[in-house]
């Protein structure tokens, strides 16, 4: 395996002395695609501004092609671009905002093909745009000339947060098409934070799920939120809003949350283990994992989205869709708390 590109060993980062993140080790390799998910404030864009080498952590050490980076490294601040949730642009001219990277850079005689080149990427012509304003650009104008501005320095890591929210559909499919050509044209490693969790799952080499500043997994689990509440014989258990319940061991608290990989799916439920809590829920969304071929549906019981990978069916459709009632279930023991 090849070294790799980012590498993260016992990281710690916190705000007025409140942990936002912590990280025991993550390796990303080059040239991949690495999706991070996860609810808000579950530390998405605190570790794309380390890794962007904008904040120091607290404690812990980034690596950078095997060399300890932090703020502002020589070694390695050219070679990484963050497009941050919500862009900033200069006022200027959207020719001035993408070529101040070149120039930083040392760019000269080529600056004004690479801008437009740049333009051109995300779906923007330069005769049209390159003279115009700032403030004359709509919202998705404005995030695809932020990520125009990143890809004109081609940098060997661009980290992007959420960069589709807010945009039009429009925006939002040229802001992806874009990503990924910088990826094919020049092996760029991209590490995506997005809430387009179905887009992730079809171009990511790995996925990881932040929730509380910690990775909980690879975001194929099912995570159950509290409170729970205690029931007769010692059981634990949450009330669905369809009055199904959903039990569980003893939680380490009331408040946390219960981690359920590795859901098992029929039609009937005839053919789940008398020891598997079953439930009965209706597929809401079946999605392919491209890289892997792996089917997983969506299961929606009550008002949960509950995640579950399918057997394999070869030579032949696969029996469940959307819209069809199904019984999935899982042992107590596969229950993981955070």
């Amino acid at each position: 395996m090849n070294q790799p590109i980012f590498e993260i060993n016992a990281l710690k980062h916190a705000y007025a002395g409140s942990t936002v993140l912590e990280i025991e080790h993550l390796a990303v390799q080059p040239a991949s695609i690495v999706g991070l998910i996860g609810p808000n404030g579950s530390g998405k864009s605190t570790l794309l501004k380390l890794l962007g080498l904008i904040e120091r952590p607290t404690r812990g050490q980034i690596y950078f092609k095997g060399r300890k980076v932090g703020p502002f490294s020589d070694d390695a601040r050219h070679a990484i671009s963050l497009l941050p949730q919500e862009p900033f642009l200069m006022k200027r001219s959207c020719f001035e905002n993408i070529a101040y990277g070149l120039r930083v850079r040392g760019h000269g005689p080529d600056t004004v093909d690479r801008v437009h080149e740049a333009l051109s990427l995300v779906g923007l012509s330069g005769k049209d745009f390159a003279r115009r304003p700032w403030y004359a650009l709509s919202g998705g104008e404005t995030q695809r000339v932020a990520l125009a501005a990143r890809l004109a320095v081609k940098p060997e890591v661009l980290l992007l947060d959420e960069p589709t929210a807010g945009v039009d559909a429009a925006s939002a499919q040229l802001i992806k098409e874009a990503a990924l050509q910088a990826l094919r044209q020049q092996g760029t490693t991209l590490i995506v934070a997005s809430h387009d969790w179905q887009w992730l799952y079809e171009i990511c080499d790995k996925i990881f799920h932040l929730y509380r500043g910690r990775i909980s997994g690879s975001g194929r689990e099912t995570i159950i939120f509290g409170p729970w509440r205690k029931q007769a014989a010692g059981k634990w258990a949450k009330t669905l809003s369809d009055q199904q319940m959903l039990y569980v061991p003893a939680p380490p608290d009331p408040s946390a949350a219960a981690v359920i990989d590795g859901l098992s799916v029929c039609e009937d439920g005839a053919t789940l283990s008398s020891e598997d809590n079953v439930l009965r829920g209706i597929v809401s969304r079946l999605s392919l994992e491209r890289k892997t071929g792996r089917v997983f549906a969506t299961i929606l019981a009550g008002d949960i989205s509950f995640t579950a990978m399918l057997p394999p069916q070869p030579n032949r459709a696969h029996p469940l869709f959307p819209g069809k009632t199904v019984y999935f279930g899982y042992r107590p023991d596969q229950i993981k708390w955070i």
